[in-house]
């Protein structure tokens, strides 16, 4: 009786085959479902990576807004007699609903002439400052536009904590996608030699860049 000794090529392929089917349907799963996820915010930081990275060529034209107003006499008086901390619910109130602003959140600086509020946000900022002699305040706003405003998204700029947690999120997505789109290369690589070479480019061209073309 004979044995079936297999070729070489058979083992070969047999090898390039441990991956299970159970394991490829589970990549093809990962990969699609956080693709789905970072789509919208991958073309978002794509774009942006393009305007920060071009942001002195393109030319910002801000909008400034000032308003003034007194804040009523028994208000200042409360104002004064608090202490240097937060703010206090009654002039807070009439600083929100004079201004409609938010205040919440905000840590005001004090000294002795005066109360001060920075007002910063995604794609612009502003402040208030109270006189705490005359009780004279002024508001000021600057919007800077819907460019600036999708930078400071890529940068997580003055967006609050719940952006925070979407851009740790994202790019935790994104590092899903990235490795499921590796090990799908590593599968079908023997389908497609030029893989790797394109993989070893993606990470050799920005290492050239780095050690030879960056000052």
């Amino acid at each position: 009786m004979h044995s079936v000794v297999p070729s070489p090529k058979q083992t070969g392929t047999k090898t390039r085959a441990s991956v299970s089917p159970f394991w490829k349907r589970q990549f093809h799963t990962w990969h699609w479902m956080s693709s789905a996820i970072c789509l919208v915010g991958m073309v978002l930081f794509a774009i942006t990576g393009i305007t920060l990275n071009h942001a002195g060529a393109i030319e910002a034209d801000p909008d400034t807004q000032t308003r003034e107003a007194t804040l009523p006499a028994a208000l200042l008086s409360e104002l004064r007699g608090a202490p240097h901390s937060d703010l206090q619910n009654a002039p807070k109130t009439w600083l929100e609903n004079e201004f409609d602003i938010e205040l919440d959140g905000r840590r005001p600086e004090w000294s002795d002439a005066e109360l001060y509020v920075p007002l910063p946000r995604a794609g612009g900022d502003g402040w208030i400052a109270v006189d705490l002699t005359t009780g004279e305040t002024l508001y000021e706003d600057i919007d800077r536009g819907p460019i600036a405003f999708l930078n400071d998204l890529h940068k997580g700029r003055d967006t609050g904590p719940a952006w925070s947690w979407f851009i740790d999120i994202f790019a935790l997505a994104c590092v899903v996608f990235c490795i499921t789109g590796l090990l799908l290369l590593q599968i079908h690589a023997r389908k497609r030699r030029s893989t790797w070479p394109i993989v070893g480019a993606g990470l050799v061209i920005p290492l050239f860049l780095i050690l030879f073309l960056m000052h």
